[in-house]
């Protein structure tokens, strides 16, 4: 593996704010950014056409990271940017090429009404497989968006980062995931959020009354075993300021709502090699498809 960030390009708005969101991250590792654009050869027939025939797309394909390549450098100086070029399918080819990476980058359309994202069938597949972090950036995504306000309440990427936010699952605590939250709020300079829920007693479940001794023992060996779960992490990174959140219930509609006042989303997918294919998870899933910050996906056994 070599320390290099992938972004998928295609030349489409999400896939430039993904890119401009990677060369960041690039800046901020200090490695170099490489910008991949997969192409699909033309099948034989469309490619007798005057204005489908593989010179043009040949030329296309070639222009799309050409310009991107032009323009990441001049806006983010510093950044090594080196271009990609790889014929198959796009989920195919982006899976294997990130396995060469330390971090793949894709964009995805932004969904009308709410911040959220519209997860096309491509990066699906390539989150499913691929056992590499894959960040997910929506379309329309500023580098102000992952800042506070400046004293003034103006959009600024001059102030301070906002949070980053880690769902955990306090009870199966994998440390590729606690290390990549807690790696990139250091990055940062900023606090990590990191939010624990567990289920509620049967009771609640079928309306019963509950007792609220109960519930509080319950939360209260619960916050106990997340603060186990991050003590070593804490060491590990003593400048990053730590926010423990632990209640009962899915933590999918609270990292959602938390998603919006944070610089990055980090959850976990936990891999199954079984022959019903790749599977994501509901929650992870649920905050791919509606956070409002980018959402970094971290593969665990």
């Amino acid at each position: 593996m070599s320390r290099t960030i992938t972004i998928g390009l295609d030349g489409s708005a999400e896939s430039r704010a993904a890119a401009e969101w990677a060369a960041r991250e690039a800046k901020l590792r200090g490695v170099p950014l490489r910008l991949l654009h997969v192409w699909e050869p033309v099948p034989e027939p469309m490619a007798e056409a005057p204005l489908l025939g593989a010179e043009t797309q040949q030329h296309w394909s070639e222009r799309v990271p050409r310009e991107a390549a032009e323009g990441l450098r001049l806006r983010h100086p510093g950044v090594d940017v080196i271009k990609d070029q790889r014929p198959g399918r796009a989920a195919e080819v982006l899976v294997k090429a990130a396995e060469e990476s330390e971090l793949l980058v894709l964009g995805s359309r932004g969904m009308s009404g709410f911040g959220g994202f519209l997860v096309g069938s491509v990066g699906l597949a390539v989150i499913a497989h691929l056992e590499r972090p894959v960040v997910l950036v929506r379309a329309g995504e500023q580098a102000a968006d992952e800042h506070e306000p400046d004293p003034a309440g103006i959009p600024s990427a001059a102030t301070r980062y906002r949070p980053v936010l880690l769902g955990l699952d306090a009870d199966k605590p994998d440390d590729a995931v606690i290390e990549f939250g807690f790696a990139e709020a250091a990055l940062r300079g900023t606090g990590l959020r990191v939010v624990h829920g567990w289920n509620l007693p049967p009771y609640y479940a079928y309306g019963l009354p509950a007792d609220p001794e109960l519930y509080e023992e319950v939360a209260g060996r619960q916050a106990a075993v997340l603060a186990k779960a991050i003590a070593p992490w804490r060491e590990r990174y003593p400048d990053v300021e730590v926010q423990e959140e632990s209640f009962g219930g899915s933590p999918s509609i609270r990292l959602i709502e938390a998603s919006r006042e944070a610089s990055l989303v980090v959850v976990g997918r936990r891999i199954r090699r079984n022959p019903l294919g790749a599977h994501i998870g509901p929650i992870t899933h649920a905050v791919l498809h509606h956070a409002a910050a980018p959402v970094a996906v971290v593969a665990h056994g």
